[in-house]
């Protein structure tokens, strides 16, 4: 293709509107790739040292070495591409090369390292299995404007200052997690004591908690039926819940599916350990959850968040409900408000937690969409 019949982005800075269309390469005529003077094994990565080590996981450093010749000598930054997993990374930083499976790119004279790693991530290859990707990689046509004129870096400026905010703000979202977790520690008592580290003041005076097995605080209910997988929709009138990690697995207009409960009820996986609350109505969702109705005497929010701060270890893929049935719960009297306080304050924490998940979250849609303007659609 010759630039003048070159790809235009639908979105450009005023400066380049009208700068032309962009050229178009092959990858392989637009880097070199960097043989690393040695591959660590996993058996040699460290949780700390003065060298980070990259390999293809999706994280960005996979451990650390103080192996000095490991290091991989390049002209920073490299753009690191996962043969096999086909994740791509930038590596502005010496480094060491962990295990097999990456190619180290370094760019050509004629294109900047952020902006190539920005299109590649704009545009991936598709993982096929646990096949080797390089090939068709090298054969990916990378549409760019001139180094010289600038663009190059007005995007990767851009594109990598939103890649900072995304970080910010993902920082954040760990650190109100961090708190809830540290909270719920102090705020339930540790395994075999009955007082909690940090009792809100009016019950500091109250004295111990009572403690009874799980199975005399609950019943189990059974559902009327439980949905196949096959039957779940993308949309419907009613939420579906089974024992994935998900909140909601899917919706269902079947209204003799729903479950009769005295809402909230608390969700446990049997297979998976997965604790979930309830509190509207909803279908079960093929086997392996156990679906509990707290008595009287415990809150069904307080009974949650307790077991969230106390679960089941998993192990395999067994059942797991005759042992959370045994397990011990500590809990104040429920006359006395102490569950309600408890419960109240973590689930104002939940609620930052999840706002500032969705701010997170729009604003990686948010630099998605900007990707896709910046860069030409031909890019795939």
């Amino acid at each position: 293709m010759k630039p003048a019949d070159g790809p235009t982005p639908r979105l450009r800075f005023p400066e380049f509107r009208n700068a032309g269309p962009w050229e178009v390469k092959r990858l392989g005529e637009l880097v070199t790739t960097i043989t690393p003077p040695k591959k660590l094994q996993t058996t040699e990565y460290q949780p700390s040292g003065r060298f980070p080590i990259i390999d293809q996981s999706p994280n960005a450093i996979c451990g650390w070495t103080d192996d000095e010749s490991a290091l991989v000598e390049a002209d920073f930054p490299v753009v690191i591409f996962g043969d096999h997993s086909c994740v791509v990374k930038l590596a502005d930083f010496p480094f060491a090369q962990g295990a097999d499976g990456i190619k180290i790119l370094s760019p050509a004279e004629n294109i900047d390292g952020q902006f190539l790693f920005l299109l590649l991530e704009a545009s991936p290859i598709e993982q096929k299995g646990y096949n080797r990707h390089f090939s068709e990689l090298k054969e990916k046509l990378i549409p760019f404007p001139l180094k010289a004129s600038g663009e190059q870096q007005k995007i990767a400026d851009c594109l990598s200052s939103l890649d900072a905010l995304i970080r910010a703000e993902g920082e954040r979202l760990g650190v109100l997690k961090n708190h809830k977790r540290g909270l719920m520690q102090r705020l339930f008592p540790r395994p075999g004591e009955t007082i909690p580290r940090l009792r809100f003041p009016e019950f500091r005076d109250a004295g111990p908690w009572e403690v009874k097995r799980l199975g005399e605080l609950v019943t189990t209910i059974t559902p009327p039926k439980k949905l196949q997988t096959t039957e779940y929709q993308p949309s419907g009138r009613f939420p579906i819940i089974d024992q994935s990690p998900n909140a909601i697995c899917g919706w269902t207009d079947d209204e003799s599916a729903l479950v009769e409960a005295d809402f909230p009820v608390v969700i446990f996986g049997d297979h998976s350990c997965v604790v979930k609350l309830a509190d509207f109505p909803f279908a079960q969702g093929a086997d392996g959850i156990k679906i509990l109705s707290p008595a009287e005497k415990i809150d069904g929010q307080f009974l949650f968040l307790l077991l969230e701060a106390s679960p089941i270890e998993q192990k395999g893929y067994n059942r797991h409900f005759s042992e959370l049935n045994e397990k011990l719960i500590p809990f104040p009297l429920k006359a006395s408000g102490e569950q309600q306080k408890i419960a109240h304050c973590l689930t104002s924490l939940d609620d930052l937690i999840q706002a500032q998940g969705a701010r997170v979250e729009a604003l990686k849609a948010y630099k998605r969409g900007l990707m896709q303007r910046l860069f030409p659609q031909e890019a795939g």
